[in-house]
C-alpha cells in the first residue's frame, strides 16, 4: 500500500469510526445496526463494527462467531504490524487499539461459549501481553478459564503477575486454587480467610444459601452484593467440580461476619 492509499484508508477508517460513535448513542437495534453496515460500506477496517454487529448476532450462533473474527481480522489489519511493535505492552492506552481489543475479547468469550478452549485461553493471554495493564479486565475472565480447564500451573502464573489486586475475583480465585494445590492446609486457610474478608457475601451464593438472579447487575462495588453475585456467575462450576471444595469453604466460614459496605461502582463491560 502505498502512502497515499494509506493514508486515504486512515481518513476511510476515522470516518467510520465517528459513525460508530454515533451508533452507540443511537436509540434503537435497527439505527445501530444501519450505522455499522454504513460504517463499514466506509471502511472495512473498521473493527467496532464488526463488535457492534456481533453484539446484536444470535448468541451462540455462527453468525456471532463471524463477526467477532471478522472484526479481529479488521483490527489487525488496521494496526498493521507497524502498530503492533509500536504499542505492544501498552494496548488500551493508545485509542486506535481498542476497537481490536474490543473486538479480540468478544472472539475469545464466543469461543470458550462453543467449546473452543484452547484457542480462547490463547487469545486472553496475547491480550494480557499487549496490554498488561489490562485495563479490560481480561484476567478476571482468564482465571476463571483456567480453573474450569483445570490449567492450574497457568492460573498460579497468572495470579502472580497481578500479586496485589483486590478484586473478589483475585481472592476468591487465588483460595481456590491453593485449595486445588495442597487441599486444606495453612496456606489455603489463609487465602479463605482473606477471600471472607474481601467480599464475605461470595460464599452464600456459592453454598445454595442465596440464588443468583435472573438477570446479571451490569455494575459493581468492591465488597458488594453485586461483585459476588458477578464473580459466582462466572466461577460457580469451577467450586462445584473441584472435590471438596464447597465442604471446605463450609467448614471454615465463620458463622457470622460483618457484610462489606457497597463502595464506588464500578461497570463489568470493557
Amino acid at each position: 500500500m502505498g502512502r497515499k492509499a494509506s493514508a486515504d484508508a486512515a481518513v476511510a477508517l476515522n470516518r467510520a469510526q465517528d459513525l460508530i460513535y454515533d451508533a452507540w448513542e443511537a436509540g434503537t437495534s435497527k439505527q445501530r445496526i444501519a450505522l455499522a453496515l454504513k460504517a463499514l460500506a466506509i471502511s472495512p477496517m473498521c473493527a467496532d463494527a464488526y463488535v457492534l454487529l456481533a453484539g446484536h448476532a444470535k448468541p451462540g450462533s455462527e453468525e456471532e462467531l463471524e463477526l467477532w473474527r471478522r472484526g479481529f481480522e479488521a483490527g489487525e489489519r488496521a494496526l498493521g504490524e507497524t502498530g503492533f511493535e509500536k504499542y505492544s505492552g501498552h494496548f488500551w492506552g493508545f485509542l486506535e487499539t481498542r476497537p481490536y481489543m474490543r473486538a479480540r475479547f468478544g472472539l475469545a468469550n464466543a469461543l470458550w461459549a462453543r467449546g473452543d478452549r484452547d484457542e480462547a485461553i490463547a487469545h486472553f493471554h496475547e491480550m494480557l501481553r499487549l496490554n498488561p495493564n489490562d485495563n479490560q479486565g481480561v484476567r478476571y475472565v482468564l482465571a476463571v478459564r483456567l480453573v474450569d480447564a483445570a490449567r492450574d500451573d497457568e492460573l498460579a502464573t497468572l495470579l502472580n503477575e497481578y500479586p496485589n489486586d483486590g478484586a473478589a475475583t483475585w481472592a476468591w480465585t487465588a483460595a481456590l486454587a491453593a485449595f486445588r494445590r495442597s487441599g486444606d492446609d495453612g496456606k489455603s486457610r489463609a487465602l479463605l480467610a482473606e477471600a471472607l474478608d474481601n467480599n464475605e457475601r461470595v460464599a452464600a451464593y456459592l453454598l445454595g444459601e442465596k440464588h443468583l438472579p435472573k438477570r446479571l447487575p451490569p455494575y459493581y462495588g468492591p465488597g458488594d452484593n453485586n461483585e459476588a453475585v458477578l464473580y459466582v456467575a462466572d466461577a460457580r462450576d469451577g467450586w462445584t467440580v473441584t472435590p471438596g471444595a464447597l465442604d471446605w469453604l463450609k467448614a471454615h466460614r465463620p458463622a457470622s461476619s460483618k457484610a462489606k459496605g457497597a463502595g464506588r461502582l464500578r461497570s463489568r463491560l470493557p
